[in-house]
């Protein structure tokens, strides 16, 4: 895996989760990590081990439902660091509910979180990124390929957070900035914990099937050497990989499938 010695990462949604351990993964190969979420207190803890890693790094308190607050946040990262090397647009989270349940303030914050503050975040980092050739990267999911009753919300973002990566790719050409777009299956992480008012609440049960899970350490470590390489599109685990060609390929057998297994 290329080495991201000295090379400043800002990480959005670096508090828990996939975020979180990115940043150790990053703080491994030498970079320099800026720590974006809305709860200090658990970027703080990164930080510390960040550090104990034996790199350096800032937290950067920043919510993307803000555009200012954005803009702050790499106003900040640029001023203490001097540039910006690899933005990951991480912060997300998932509405649940039929389609039918769905309020418009559920279907508002969905998308302004998962798609528009992901939008906002690669737009803020662009212009430092084109500076140095550097990474761009956006966290999708395996649900953007292949329906689900049930988080059709959430899908709908992630197909939008697809459709953003492959527009930037285009816009991107020539530039020497990659986008990359991960796609990850089912990962231990704390998002299906997270009410649809955004409220974390840790002793819910994981609805997920344990057996397909990946640990997030795993993950973080493929996802990472992803991003090195810049790809384009890389979608994980083993499980995810084959719905999401199902999905691509054969949607009706995927949905056939997806009806076999859902209430």
């Amino acid at each position: 895996m290329e080495d991201f010695k000295d090379k400043v990462v800002w990480i959005t949604g670096a508090s828990s989760g996939l975020g979180k351990f990115m940043a150790y993964e990053f703080a491994k190969s030498g970079a320099k990590l800026a720590l974006s979420a809305r709860r200090t207190t658990e970027l703080e803890h990164v930080l510390e081990k960040v550090m104990i890693l034996g790199c350096q790094g800032i937290v950067v308190p920043c919510d993307i439902m803000d555009e200012s607050a954005i803009e702050q946040a790499v106003a900040t990262i640029t001023g203490h660091f001097g540039g910006l090397d690899v933005a990951v647009a991480n912060a997300g989270f998932g509405v649940s509910g039929k389609i039918e349940q769905l309020s418009a303030d559920d279907w508002k914050r969905q998308l302004d979180i998962n798609v528009v503050g992901l939008a906002l975040t690669a737009k803020h980092a662009l212009p430092h990124l084109r500076a140095v050739k550097g990474r761009l990267v956006l966290i999708g999911s395996v649900a953007a390929y292949i329906p689900s009753p049930g988080t059709g919300a959430y899908g709908a973002s992630k197909a939008a957070v697809r459709s953003i990566g492959q527009t930037l790719q285009l816009e991107l050409k020539g530039s020497g900035v990659s986008c990359t777009v991960i796609h990850p299956g089912f990962v231990d992480s704390d998002i299906a914990r997270v009410n649809n008012e955004g409220v974390l609440n840790a002793e819910k049960t994981d609805p997920r099937p344990k057996k397909l899970m990946w640990p997030t350490e795993k993950a973080a470590k493929v996802m990472v050497r992803a991003i090195a390489s810049r790809k384009k599109s890389f979608v994980f685990t083993g499980h995810g990989v084959i719905m999401a060609w199902i999905g691509q390929h054969f949607p009706g057998t995927a949905a056939w499938l997806l009806g076999k297994v859902s209430p």
